[in-house]
């Protein structure tokens, strides 16, 4: 290759990389992360979980949750129903583990797996980490309803996450995401996930409301009512197994 070809080379990397559309672009999803996470708070609320399904009816949940973004950490705990209470899913040191008081016996869980049967994943409890997991291959301007919106594409930059494609319909002041459609490597429409409200605690803004429809069985959903938002600190051992197996004694 001579030299010359080498520097046209560099070049076209340079402007495919640092041009001012794909800089808007990742600052969108920065934004996004940013506007719903804090590494000086903790946050912690309860959420009542109603999941929808075509075979087995509709059936109602309490969860205590607590999240810690600075070591990306969170903890659910089941209130109700009461043959649920004290189960619990902790993410510890990149490490998912799920708690059955019964057997006092924590298991092994995938991020990707769905929580407790719904059609929520595991991986929709963690901090939001958009700008580091995907990269933007399209976006357009569009409306949603009577929000103005950034309509982003997105592709996985690794196989951690749980869906390898994604649409982002994101509000543009704050940005923040009103819908996302999730697909399979196939480019399948699995998931529609809404988010119709939030609320801001200290400087970050929460949803109030989840609404987690499976696209692949019509009719299943799951919907997280979120309240007694705090972004108080919370105690270290709270993000601890021995936490965990102290509040079922």
């Amino acid at each position: 290759m001579t030299l010359k070809m080498q520097f046209n080379t560099v070049l076209v990397l340079l402007v495919t990389l640092f041009s001012p559309l794909s800089m808007a672009e990742n600052a969108i999803l920065r934004s996004i992360d940013d506007n719903t996470n804090r590494h000086d708070v903790d946050v912690s609320m309860v959420a009542t979980m109603i999941k929808e399904d075509v075979d087995e009816g509709t059936d109602k949940r309490v969860v205590r949750m607590f999240r810690r973004d600075r070591n990306d950490t969170f903890l659910m705990l089941f209130q109700e129903p009461s043959y649920k209470t004290g189960q619990g899913y902790l993410r510890i040191e990149d490490v998912l583990w799920f708690y059955d008081p019964e057997s006092r016996k924590f298991s092994h869980q995938s991020m990707k797996d769905r929580f407790d049967g719904s059609s929520a994943r595991n991986s929709d409890f963690k901090r939001s980490s958009l700008g580091n997991d995907y990269s933007v291959v399209n976006q357009v301007d569009s409306q949603l309803g009577q929000y103005p919106v950034y309509v982003l594409t997105l592709e996985a930059k690794h196989e951690e996450v749980t869906f390898p494609k994604k649409v982002l319909y994101v509000l543009k002041q704050p940005n923040l995401i009103l819908k996302t459609q999730e697909y399979s490597l196939s480019d399948q429409l699995v998931r529609s996930v809404y988010f119709p409200s939030f609320t801001k605690s200290g400087d970050i803004y929460v949803a109030t409301k989840r609404i987690f429809v499976d696209e692949v069985i019509i009719g299943n959903k799951t919907t997280f009512i979120y309240d007694q938002v705090s972004t108080a600190l919370l105690s270290d051992s709270t993000f601890t197994k021995a936490y965990v197996e102290r509040v079922n004694r």
